[in-house]
């Protein structure tokens, strides 16, 4: 029965090569027709609601899919809906057609996607361009020209602008702004902060998520490159630059089974995470290494099979869910649109290539050796990633996002972010059950009414290339310091927590783990269990899950009080598994004016290789308790001694 729920229209697809990937690009279109209005020029998929009006919410799912499009036609290959489309342009940008799209507001969802737009002129202006008649032509050059005087967030949405402009020009307009796209370069040029990284958005800003990377910046930087590098070659060198630094810090986020790590908001994109080494080719980029065109390839293409794998990330047409391994909308933003999630098809640039690019010729390779069973310390993003013992998570201090999100205490505060165990979201604010506290110290001052999680955080810092440190501040009275210090060789299924919490009030702690699936064999709930079989296990300050996702533990290594739990959590609160077991420490802590610690062992190691559950023999490496670094210990001591 497994082969019947879980498969995909897709799954027969080996996604091997460039006739592969064009044809799941096709098969990802094919489905959008049942949904296209007659004139083209609107995808309505579904019903649900964003912060912006439905004619704009169509107009996205028109559009999100050019992405993929423009680059099948760009690199030689037809395809038989592209009328739609074609179509679409002229209608929507018609104002007197039913389906005009609407004219440009200040801030406007439109704007967003004239990147695609733009993208489609400037690659494929012969097929999606030279067919419109002339007064489509002028219509469609006066909607899309029409942003260049409106007002834009201070984000990475000036970059949909500069795709506007980009477009324009290469269809020779006379809407096409050189002022305006030179202003919002320089101005996009701003975020910059160095090895590679870009903050989405001005100095201030603490974020450095995937629209640093592939969701936005450094594609759209990468793309410019390749397309600008007759008009604009200092810039465009300057961009490749970046990203050959950039590659070497964003291979981290990727594990060998082809998964990225889930931070940050936007997750619906999926595959979108691995447009950036897709970009990488379409710029033609000399790649540092040990990177190679073959690993590239991989990284790319093993992360594309992993999601056209995912039977939750398609409804039963082969259309896209909002959510992640599975529909959910508790995870989602008040921008996801039910068009949204094809923001993924940025991943199908590499198809703009000729068939001997190297990207296409190179024999795919392995997740780089080199890099394996490593530990690195990000310093602009402040992240420590490890991929040690087989585990791919980042430990994580200091980012926020600089505006309200929905969930961002869950997407951008939280201790540490797996790429098997992903991360979870609250799903209601009455139990610890619904809070979906994975990698989070939760605190409250009413007995458990309510929670609060780590979403400001103040004076992080990596401290000698070793750990995060950073402060809390979650009431007026109470402070927390924590320290993360990543894997280490002899116990390399474990991360430290230390955290000093100075409190007027009294507290009631969560401490989380990995949330892990929390199934059977059979399919039901996992029940109490000894040894390395499938089950919860749960001993004075320990508490642990195995299940065939892997094994996720965690310990109190301090004073031991801390109770250990197998908590089930709220159905569908973790990314990748709607039902999820979380190990947990609880504890009561009276007011105390001076410091008191907690120390936290967490253990994880996920399932690989088609394997269900963790190497055998990971009872070994539970039983080794890592230890707290001397320079961590000198400074507990001195809280107590003064000294």
């Amino acid at each position: 029965m497994d082969a019947f729920v879980n498969r995909t229209p897709f799954s027969a697809n080996p996604l091997k090569t460039k006739e592969d990937l064009g044809r799941f690009l096709q098969e990802l279109l094919d489905p959008l027709a049942a949904h296209t209005s007659p004139g083209g020029a609107r995808i309505h998929l579904g019903y649900t609601g964003t912060h912006y009006d439905d004619v704009a919410a169509q107009l996205e799912g028109f559009s999100r899919p050019i992405w993929g499009l423009a680059a099948l036609l760009s690199g030689g290959d037809d395809y038989e809906g592209k009328r739609r489309w074609v179509d679409g342009f002229a209608n929507g940008s018609n104002p007197t057609s039913d389906e005009f799209w609407g004219n440009m507001r200040d801030k406007d969802q439109r704007m967003v996607e004239c990147s695609a737009i733009g993208f489609a002129i400037a690659v494929a202006k012969e097929q999606l361009w030279d067919p419109l008649s002339s007064e489509a032509k002028a219509n469609f050059e006066n909607w899309l020209g029409a942003m260049n005087d409106k007002e834009m967030p201070n984000t990475n949405w000036l970059w949909f602008r500069v795709f506007a402009n980009l477009g324009l020009s290469k269809a020779g307009s006379l809407r096409f702004d050189a002022k305006r796209m030179k202003a919002d370069l320089d101005h996009l040029d701003t975020f910059y902060i160095g090895g590679g990284w870009s903050r989405d958005g001005p100095e201030g800003v603490i974020q450095l998520d995937y629209y640093s990377s592939s969701f936005a910046i450094q594609f759209a930087q990468l793309v410019y490159s390749k397309l600008a590098q007759k008009e604009d070659p200092e810039r465009c060198e300057e961009y490749r630059t970046r990203a050959r630094a950039l590659a070497l810090d964003f291979v981290h986020y990727f594990d060998e089974e082809g998964r990225a790590i889930p931070f940050g908001r936007s997750m619906t994109y999926r595959f979108a995470m691995s447009s950036f080494w897709g970009a990488l080719a379409f710029a033609d980029v000399e790649l540092p290494a040990p990177l190679t065109w073959g690993a590239v390839k991989g990284l790319q293409l093993r992360n594309i099979r992993y999601w056209a794998n995912q039977p939750g990330a398609y409804t039963s047409d082969g259309t896209l869910t909002i959510g992640y391994c599975y529909p959910n909308h508790n995870i989602t933003e008040n921008y996801n649109s039910p068009g949204s999630p094809y923001w993924c098809c940025k991943s199908f640039v590499t198809l703009a290539l000729s068939d001997t690019h190297p990207f296409w010729t190179s024999k795919e390779e392995v997740y780089p050796h080199e890099l394996r069973e490593t530990v690195k310390a990000l310093q602009y993003p402040l992240h420590i990633v490890s991929n040690l013992g087989g585990h791919t998570f980042l430990l994580s201090s200091g980012q926020q996002c600089s505006y309200p999100v929905k969930q961002s205490a869950a997407k951008y505060g939280k201790l540490a972010y797996s790429s098997a165990f992903g991360y979870s979201v609250p799903v209601g604010s009455l139990t610890l059950e619904e809070l979906g506290g994975d990698n989070t110290l939760a605190l409250s001052d009413d007995c458990g009414e309510t929670w609060k999680c780590r979403r400001v955080t103040k004076e992080a810092r990596i401290e000698g290339g070793k750990w995060l440190r950073s402060m809390w501040y979650p009431w007026k009275d109470v402070e927390v310091e924590t320290w993360l210090v990543p894997p280490q060789k002899e116990t390399p299924l474990w991360h430290l927590r230390i955290h000093r919490i100075r409190s007027g009030r009294a507290l009631s702690s969560a401490e989380g783990g990995f949330a892990i699936y929390g199934q059977r064999e059979d399919g039901r709930a996992l029940e109490p269990t000894t040894g390395e079989t499938f089950g919860t296990h749960e001993n004075g300050p320990e508490g642990r899950a195995a299940s065939k996702a892997g094994v996720s533990g965690i310990v109190d290594i301090g004073s031991g009080e801390r109770q250990g739990k197998a908590l089930r959590t709220d159905a569908n609160t973790n990314l990748m598994a709607p039902r999820a077991v979380l190990p947990t420490l609880l504890h009561k802590h009276r007011m105390n004016e001076r410091s008191f610690w907690l120390v936290t062992a967490v253990f994880a190691q996920p399932s690989s290789g088609g394997r269900e559950g963790a190497k055998l023999g990971w009872m070994e490496q539970w039983n080794m308790r890592p230890t707290v670094p001397y320079e961590i210990v000198a400074h507990m001591l001195k809280t107590y001694t003064g000294r």
